[in-house]
């Protein structure tokens, strides 16, 4: 049995799927981007693993990618069953065409969990709407899609989350005491200090102008926030940190690469997602959670994030869920933390223990079964 996956890129965070799906599955994955995507930070690059794949030349027409080679690949290998991730305007109709024309499963991959409001969204929705209802099986990224998706009247039979994963072992990898010094001395942090991170883009979904004025209000003055990645609202940030007389307790970064990532989490006591919604959708999941969790950092996060939506975030428990735009919330909830080391401590074991089950195997899980459905339903 072949199977042909079609994505637009492979990241850092899901070569790992990949490769454990290539292990049980004869698969070829085309990816069809040049890595510019606007939720994406190119400095990440994309990467290779343990399983065949090709990127596919092609052209940009306003923001519509072209790889003409597409419907060729997909038709001349006679594939049993063809896997596509949501993204694509020209690859996405493409390959569901070809999986219908062949008479075979298609299988969609999708993290929305909320209909996207700009123009070119709207305007093609009936399409999109087509695909979720046709589609032999969709793949999740957790119940908070599921929940949206059934909400549009897809069958929830047809439905299969895969808990959306990093590499724990990476990620939860020890920071030696020598790395966290130097890292501090970096970013002018003193060891008396305390440290509120975001890593991520500076755009206007990641909602960081919320965490600054949250900040601004926190009641503790051994705090320093470090805001590490880069986007085009750096220089606003800048200035609004400036505005609320906090600029000298915040760090602007610039860009984090991969490899540096577990150590600025190593040095966090709670680490902030205050992402809202946008008219490009809502956060899909945020595996930055993931990746705080694995180094024991609790994680404040809004609710317009997949990843507390979605279950991996249990409010209480791991961390806080606050309503987003609310910075009075998000800064109630911090002085909370920091009020509490003890609850700040049990919060972050129990993020630990929590991601630990949240791994690449369970992901596949979920990919696993929709493909046993489809070919159970041939």
């Amino acid at each position: 049995m072949k199977i042909a996956f079609v994505t637009n890129i492979c990241t850092h965070y899901n070569a790992g799927t990949f490769e454990l799906l290539a292990r049980d599955y004869d698969m070829d994955y085309y990816f069809f981007s040049a890595g510019k995507e606007w939720y994406w930070q190119e400095k990440h690059g994309y990467r290779q693993g343990n399983f065949h794949s090709e990127y596919l030349p092609g052209f940009q027409i306003g923001q519509t990618r072209i790889t003409l080679s597409l419907p060729w690949k997909l038709f001349q290998k006679g594939y049993d069953v063809y896997i596509k991730c949501i993204n694509g305007r020209f690859a996405l109709p493409v390959t569901y065409l070809v999986a219908r024309m062949r008479r075979k499963p298609f299988i969609l991959w999708t993290g929305v969990w909320t209909r996207l409001q700009t123009p070119m969204q709207k305007l093609i929705f009936p399409l999109t709407h087509y695909i979720y209802l046709h589609s032999d099986a969709i793949v999740v990224y957790g119940e908070h899609v599921k929940q949206y998706l059934t909400a549009e009247g897809v069958d929830p039979d047809r439905i299969f989350v895969a808990h959306h994963a990093v590499d724990n072992q990476f990620y939860s990898k020890p920071i030696s005491e020598s790395e966290k010094i130097a890292l501090r001395k970096d970013l002018r942090v003193s060891p008396d200090q305390k440290v509120v991170l975001y890593l991520g883009r500076l755009e206007e979904s990641k909602g960081v102008e919320y965490l600054l004025r949250a900040f601004a209000k926190l009641n503790h003055p051994e705090v320093v926030l470090v805001i590490a990645g880069t986007g085009g609202l750096r220089d606003e940030l800048e200035g609004l940190s400036k505005k609320l007389n906090i600029w000298d307790k915040v760090r602007f970064t610039g860009y984090v690469s991969i490899e540096s990532a577990p150590a600025y989490y190593s040095l966090a006591s709670v680490y902030v997602l205050p992402s809202i919604s946008v008219k490009t959708g809502k956060e899909p999941w945020g595996l930055v959670v993931n990746e705080a969790f694995n180094q024991g950092v609790p994680v404040v996060a809004t609710d317009a994030v997949g990843a507390a939506a979605g279950g991996l975030i249990q409010n209480g428990v791991n961390g806080f869920i606050v309503a987003e735009q609310n910075s009075e919330e998000l800064a109630a909830s911090l002085n909370q933390l920091f009020d509490d080391p003890g609850l700040r401590q049990s919060f972050g074991e129990n993020a630990g223990r929590t991601v630990a089950e949240w791994d690449y195997e369970r992901n596949v899980t979920g990919y696993r079964q929709a493909i046993e459905y489809v070919l159970g339903h041939k």
